[in-house]
């Protein structure tokens, strides 16, 4: 599948801002099951300064500055992409959950790559509930692949999707205690499930294109940004990536777009950063748009 990307985030204030500084995740990463053919990061006003850059887990990362006096600021990243089918070894995927712990053996090949993300991280906490959720599926001698795929089934199960049950910030016990949330939501559910036990799992951002119902137009800009999860599958080359996406209750597939991964939401959030201001109201307009070309 071809994909035309485009996402916009405008933030509107009540007062001038006199210095915006910000970081960006816009541009998606180059895989085996996905080709960048144009990427493009835009901000309005201009900024005095723009750069990109490779971080620590081999994201684009784009950082600007605009000193302009401004009331309203737009970041606007633009891709076309082909996502083809992922494809995962039958070795990998049956080999028992067990033997693909990084921490607990070192030996395993390339353990190192995968070693950051078996670690808690800041939104990630490795809960006594988490653990004991994740090990009804992580059952003694049960294959990775199979495991995986059943804890991913579990949660969409057993959590509804509610988009007023959690804020950005709230973190997997409100998760467990309000037993709904949203895509960032299950996807750190199922990280602490996995990291608790050892295995390395990474959160994913990107996109899932979404398909209108029968004999209705594509609305334009009604898409939104999308979470899941990889778990690290040990093998030759550094090992494979399982992608899996607890919110829709399904292995990642060529509807899905790939931005950025790391620890967790706050390693890649579409845009952040900081403004010098007076104002002291604000507001946020995200538009996503996933069009097949």
């Amino acid at each position: 599948m071809r994909y035309r990307v485009s996402h916009a985030t405008t933030y509107s204030y009540d007062d001038d801002v006199t210095d915006s500084l910000g970081v960006a995740h816009l541009v998606p990463r180059a895989l085996p099951s996905q080709v960048v053919a144009s990427a493009e990061v835009e901000v309005s006003p201009t900024p005095v300064d723009v750069s990109h850059d490779t971080d620590c887990y081999g994201n684009t990362a784009t950082y600007f500055q605009v000193t302009t006096g401004h009331r309203k600021l737009v970041v606007a990243g633009r891709s076309e992409v082909e996502v083809s089918l992922p494809a995962y070894g039958e070795d990998a995927l049956t080999r028992s959950w067990e033997r693909a712990r990084p921490l607990v053996d070192p030996r395993l090949p390339d353990a190192w790559r995968a070693t950051d993300f078996a670690l808690p991280s800041a939104a990630v906490d490795h809960t006594a509930e988490a653990h004991a959720y994740g090990a009804a599926s992580l059952v003694p001698g049960r294959p990775i692949g199979e495991a995986v795929t059943d804890l991913m089934h579990r949660i969409h199960a057993d959590f509804r999707y509610d988009a007023t049950a959690t804020t950005v910030t709230s973190k997997v016990d409100e998760t467990f205690r309000e037993r709904a949330g949203v895509c960032q939501d299950f996807a750190h559910l199922t990280l602490a499930c996995l990291r608790s036990h050892g295995l390395a799992a990474r959160y994913v951002s990107g996109y899932l294109a979404t398909q209108p119902p029968p004999g209705r137009d594509r609305i334009v800009g009604a898409d939104a940004s999308h979470a899941w999860v990889a778990v690290w599958l040990p093998g030759p080359g550094g090992g494979e990536w399982l992608a899996v996406d607890p919110t829709n209750d399904q292995w990642v597939n060529d509807r899905y777009v790939t931005l950025a991964w790391g620890r967790d939401y706050g390693d890649v959030p579409p845009v952040k950063g900081v403004i010098f201001t007076e104002a002291t109201k604000s507001t946020l307009k995200v538009a996503v748009d996933v069009a097949p070309v």
